[in-house]
């Protein structure tokens, strides 16, 4: 592979010393862009942006034409692992994503099986393949995949829910055998997909457990961390990240769990963080995304004691505490990443 002309977000994933703070965003590329709206539109859909390679690269490289970010990461989402078991994703207009199956009973969970990510998911190894064509070792590029427990979330009640996942965590009471095996099944399909994707030329990997926070502890254990380090572990030597929203003490477990990283949100103070995880892991995180929106002194401020409190700190990572929002003025991105190398 190609000797990396900026490593720094790799660095600080492995603790080492860096030029400069890295930073990047998640969803830095997203419908905040103008060009990302436009790029949309020619595909007709979110998910034939997905699923067409050469658009998804041009997605996937337009934040780094507009910001000085230190990592790139692939346009996908974390429901193309179900969409290749056959539930059929689509996205609903201001609903979010839904499956045209969900997972009824437990003879469709039994007759799930794990898809080749070389055949089901060929489009997302090729669009990595052309992103690092295009990136000619510029800067690290992550790959990424949804939890076990937050991806079966979705699968079990059909797509977004209002009502906190009742189905799974009634489930994970109810009858655990059966959610154990869909999150085994779950686990060796997001392996081989990690896998291809580290194959195809990624440089690190981030898991996005987006709903383990609804979990007690002990279940947060049971049905989510430990599927998480199963993943963590077959990725090999290849870094990866572990984000939880609304972790709380379990942060704690994930340091523990052998993963380079831990994401982190807005609720969790980071000064809290480096006392739970005791300097084990990199931490990444944790600026509130509506804080794009206040003024530039505001938003400076807020940089600043994020910054301050990790000064020194062998492994931090700027980000979001989570995704940016679709109506982020684009200069405020701007001035987020500047001010970060500036400070």
């Amino acid at each position: 592979m190609t000797r990396l002309k900026n490593d720094n977000f790799l660095r600080a994933l492995k603790r080492q010393p860096v030029d400069r703070q890295p930073i990047w965003i998640m969803r830095q590329a997203g419908r905040y862009l103008p060009e990302y709206r436009e790029t949309r539109a020619k595909a007709g859909s979110f998910l034939a942006l997905c699923k067409t390679p050469e658009l998804a690269c041009e997605v996937t490289l337009q934040p780094l034409a507009r910001f000085d970010l230190d990592a790139a990461i692939v346009f996908s989402d974390i429901l193309t692992v179900p969409d290749a078991m056959g539930l059929e994703l689509y996205f609903a207009e201001n609903e979010g994503p839904r499956f045209m199956r969900s997972l009824k009973n437990e003879a469709d969970i039994r007759q799930l099986s794990v898809p080749d990510p070389e055949v089901e998911l060929r489009y997302v190894m090729d669009t990595i393949r052309l992103i690092q064509h295009e990136l000619k070792g510029r800067l690290p590029l992550i790959g990424f995949a949804g939890s076990p427990w937050t991806v079966a979330c979705y699968m079990l009640e059909g797509g977004s829910s209002k009502k906190q996942f009742d189905n799974i965590r009634r489930m994970a009471y109810e009858n655990p055998p059966l959610l154990t095996h869909l999150l085994e099944i779950l686990t060796q399909a997001t392996i081989h997909y990690l896998n291809a994707q580290i194959q195809s030329g990624v440089d690190a990997v981030m898991l996005f457990d987006t709903w383990g926070g609804l979990l007690s502890p002990t279940q947060y254990e049971a049905f989510s961390l430990r599927y998480m380090q199963k993943i963590t572990e077959a990725c090999g030597t290849t870094p990866t990240i572990i984000f939880t929203k609304n972790a709380g003490l379990n942060l704690a477990g994930i340091a523990e769990s052998g993963c380079s990283g831990v994401g982190v949100d807005w609720t969790m103070p980071l000064d809290l963080a480096k006392t739970i995880t005791q300097g084990k892991v990199a931490i990444q995180g944790n600026l509130d995304p509506l804080a794009l929106f206040a003024p530039e002194i505001t938003l400076h401020h807020d940089i600043e004691q994020i910054l301050k409190t990790m000064k020194n700190y062998p492994g931090f990572i700027f980000n979001l505490g989570h995704g940016i929002l679709p109506n982020t003025p684009p200069e405020k991105v701007a001035y987020l990443v500047d001010t970060v190398h500036g400070c």
